[in-house]
């Protein structure tokens, strides 16, 4: 089963829908206008249901196969927000949004799954319900938590759920995956410190919170070369240090500190957490100072189950001619949620040699749209067939 060659015949129109939606970026979930486009797209290649507003934003499309014998519901997720970024591509299609930008391939997965979705309703060949869902809010607002808690898998009765990401340096419409852990959860930390501010002359006075704050920072980076066992995954970043005073002979009666936490297991998740506040409190009070630990729990590890991430691989494999091994990530992908609610899997489709996502010059590969929707129509099919 090799690129079909429906999406072969439909590629230059699915990468103008892409680069209509590249040119039109929205954030968060303030994904009005992509969401009306995606809603009427799918009314027009005859999906049998079509619901929007789901997880604010959301839209679902509902396409039953020419049988149901199988009662299988099979779900297939997009997502379609951009990021706060200026665009430096170039393109002629370049964002018309001041400040927002398609830079990390959502707008291409949103197209992809779009063709997949008219090819499915076309040709209805499984047994069982495909259902398509367009997701807002991946880039830190938790949109699949969101539609997962609108009651999306009770409603249209998913029992299975795949996603895809495409992926800068590999090649181009290839894939990659792996079971279990695969991305990291992604925790974020602010550390507030108090001394005893006064004159840069007379240190002995003061609570120096500058001197506590650096080596509390330091102190941080011993999770992960002392308390973590060496083959398991941590990252303690700390990524802004802000004094309450920025004048030359102040010493701060403040220091505030904020970071990120990436790890691949909830004990891992458990003991990061735990040491950040133990170090926080204990270093601060060997200065005389003291600390406030702000911690907040984003995204689960996203876990691919071994069925469904075996099944994954061996459509990939019959699109591509082989699907690699994909190293372990340790950004984050809110997907995780729904494979919390439904067994499933996420798989890479190769983008070639492009600027990394979240770049100002990072671009969707246009020539990975027929594999990517030809993978999308094989999970249905060969998952359902008739």
């Amino acid at each position: 089963m090799p690129v079909r060659n429906r999406f072969a015949e439909s590629h230059a129109e699915i990468t103008e829908w892409r680069r209509d939606i590249h040119a039109h970026p929205e954030i968060l979930y303030e994904t009005h206008r992509t969401s009306a486009l995606v809603a009427d797209k799918l009314r027009a290649f005859g999906c049998d249901e079509v619901v929007t507003g789901i997880g604010r934003t959301g839209v679902v499309g509902v396409i039953r196969g020419r049988a149901n014998g199988s009662g299988r519901v099979i779900g297939l997720r997009a997502d379609m927000d951009a990021l706060p970024i200026v665009e430096a591509t170039g393109a002629d299609y370049a964002s018309k949004i001041p400040g927002a930008m398609h830079a990390c391939g959502h707008d291409g997965h949103t197209a992809m799954l779009l063709g997949a979705a008219r090819y499915l309703a076309e040709t209805r060949n499984f047994d069982g319900t495909a259902v398509v869902i367009f997701q807002p809010a991946e880039e830190g607002g938790a949109g699949a938590r969101a539609m997962c808690e609108d009651g999306l898998m009770e409603r249209f009765g998913i029992q299975e759920v795949y996603g895809m990401h495409n992926w800068p340096g590999l090649p181009q419409g290839s894939f990659a995956i792996r079971s279990g852990a695969f991305f990291a959860a992604t925790d974020q930390f602010e550390i507030a410190l108090t001394g005893k501010g006064g004159h840069a002359a007379k240190p002995h006075e003061t609570v120096d919170t500058t001197v506590m704050a650096a080596h509390l920072v330091t102190a941080l980076q011993t999770i992960a070369s002392r308390n973590a066992d060496p083959v398991d995954q941590v990252v303690v970043s700390v990524t802004s240090f802000q004094t309450s005073s920025n004048a030359f002979n102040v010493i701060p009666q403040g220091v505030h500190l904020k970071g990120t936490v990436r790890t691949m297991s909830a004990a891992m998740r458990a003991l990061a957490e735990a040491r950040i506040r133990a170090l926080a409190e204990h270093v601060t009070a060997g200065f005389g100072g003291s600390a406030g630990v702000d911690y907040h729990r984003g995204y689960p590890v996203m876990v691919n189950h071994a069925e469904q991430t075996e099944f994954a691989a061996a459509v990939a494999a019959r699109v591509a001619g082989d699907c690699a091994d994909a190293a372990l990530v340790m950004g984050g992908e809110d997907f995780a949620f729904m494979l919390e609610e439904r067994p499933g899997a996420y798989i890479l489709v190769g983008n070639g040699d492009t600027a990394m996502v979240h770049h100002p010059e990072y671009d969707f590969n246009d020539e990975a749209i027929p594999a990517g929707c030809s993978w999308w129509a094989g999970i249905v099919e060969e998952r359902m067939p008739v």
